[in-house]
């Protein structure tokens, strides 16, 4: 059934307020702070205010990629001052953030330092201050009154709007909804996003966050209110399954289906969270046993229907290997992809006319920008994070395979997208599963809300 264009819009915006209405009438326990990072992940999953305003025929972009767009960066910093507002207010101290966040914090300075060496350090620093709003964000959601329910509502909220706008772009405006793949020629479809691995990530982490919130919401007793959210995860696990359909991004749909069975194998009886590294450790055994053996990464990439250059992936890893930069340092923080360089690796493929702006893999992207240095420092956060995550498994079971699933499924993303990028969406869910910071004295007034979770025993709810 296919209905009139105007027609739609008005259903689709009925359903979106209803849902909003439904929300606020549960009255969550989050304050209005809350917005702040809900605009700033809306913006990054989506697509940037100027490019919203040419959707409307307002066409007030920056002039190129270097100099970007004035009210862009001034909508970024609004935001960023405005959380930094919200944690002076609620006295957020930056010594207890160094002491329990070491290595995001190392992270952070080292690509603040790796400016200095950058062609376009002005650029550069532009770059970083978005970076260095993703852990404000993250800590106005840490300081609610209560960080896990506070978490449910934002990604319920933000799924609210793009996965209808997505579908009905889609749909009946295709024209906004759908696209041609540079690489290949071929339509795709991309929804609320600005492309379709844009889609895909975003049906990832919303996909992987309803089926860990389904089986949280299962384990409540029964009521009206539990059934209702069941049958809201349901629906829009359903929605999204169509949407992760039609965006063709193998790497997403692999993430997300790791990242639920993740969240599923951890619920089991049998499994003891204090052995965790052994299971991942015999896991990653298996796996490299089975490519030795079987060779079944190709088996993989069949059945994904991709072919054996991962859609010409390893054709630009290659060609990225071989451009000269400094092995060590990099060519400076999110600097790579500037300048004359950008033109020469264009001109390497076919017709010369894509337009590349990442590496396709999250490591070299690293690599590429901030050396060996930088990729080290990584693998350090990613440590600390799977530390951070076993921990909470132990004294916050929910947010503890929250934290750990996603651990795993980016870690895999980055294999063929770059996600470690200042303000994107994935790399802000993963700084919500790398920060900690003590729960404010006013989180802990008061009578439980409905969703908070008591802390997990050692052996949690089979779900």
């Amino acid at each position: 059934m296919h209905l009139p264009s105007q027609l739609a819009v008005l259903i689709y915006l009925g359903f979106v307020a209803w849902l909003f209405v439904r929300d606020i009438r549960e009255k969550p326990n989050v304050t209005a702070a809350l917005w702040l990072p809900y605009i700033w992940i809306f913006i990054s999953a989506t697509r940037f205010v100027t490019q919203w305003l040419a959707v409307f025929g307002l066409n007030v972009g920056g002039t190129s990629v270097e100099e970007g767009s004035p009210i862009d960066a001034l909508i970024f910093f609004g935001l960023i001052a405005s959380g930094v507002y919200v944690l002076h207010q609620r006295r957020v101290s930056l010594s207890e953030f160094i002491r329990n966040n070491q290595w995001v914090t190392i992270y952070l300075a080292y690509c603040l330092l790796a400016i200095v060496w950058s062609d376009y350090p002005l650029v550069a620093f532009k770059r970083w201050t978005k970076l260095f709003g993703q852990p404000i964000m993250v800590l106005i959601l840490l300081t609610e009154p209560n960080p896990m329910e506070s978490l449910i509502v934002l990604l319920k909220r933000s799924a609210y709007v793009w996965v209808p706008v997505s579908i009905l772009f889609i749909k009946y405006f295709p024209e906004l909804g759908r696209g041609y793949s540079d690489w290949t020629g071929q339509a795709e479809y991309h929804g609320i996003a600005m492309g379709k691995n844009a889609l895909g990530f975003d049906c990832m982490i919303l996909g992987f966050f309803f089926f860990w919130y389904l089986l949280t919401v299962w384990q409540r007793e029964k009521s009206v209110a539990r059934r209702n959210e069941l049958i809201l995860c349901l629906g829009f696990l359903v929605m999204n399954g169509w949407l992760v359909h039609m965006s063709q991004s193998s790497t997403s749909l692999v993430c997300m289906l790791v990242a639920m069975g993740m969240v599923l194998f951890l619920g089991l009886r049998f499994v003891n969270v204090r052995l965790i590294g052994f299971y991942l450790v015999a896991v990653v055994l298996v796996c490299v046993l089975a490519e030795a053996l079987f060779g079944v990464h190709e088996y993989v990439i069949n059945a994904l229907g991709k072919d054996s250059t991962l859609t010409g992936r390893t054709d630009i890893w290659n060609a990225l290997l071989k451009t000269p930069i400094n092995p060590v340092l990099g060519t400076g923080f999110e600097s790579f992809w500037l300048g004359e360089r950008v033109q020469r690796l264009n001109a390497l493929f076919p017709g010369g006319e894509l337009r590349l702006n990442e590496a396709h893999n999250g490591y070299l992207e690293t690599y590429l920008n901030l050396g060996y240095v930088g990729l080290a420092i990584t693998l350090g956060l990613i440590i600390a994070t799977y530390a951070k995550a076993r921990q909470a498994l132990i004294h916050d079971f929910n947010f503890g395979r929250f934290r750990l699933a996603y651990l795993v499924a980016i870690i895999i993303y980055n294999w063929t997208e770059a996600a470690f990028r200042t303000h994107s969406f994935p790399f802000f869910v993963f700084f919500v599963a790398a920060i900690d910071y003590p729960k404010p004295q006013f989180a802990v007034a008061g009578e439980p809300h409905e969703t908070s979770r008591p802390e997990s025993r050692m052996e949690p709810v089979c779900v």
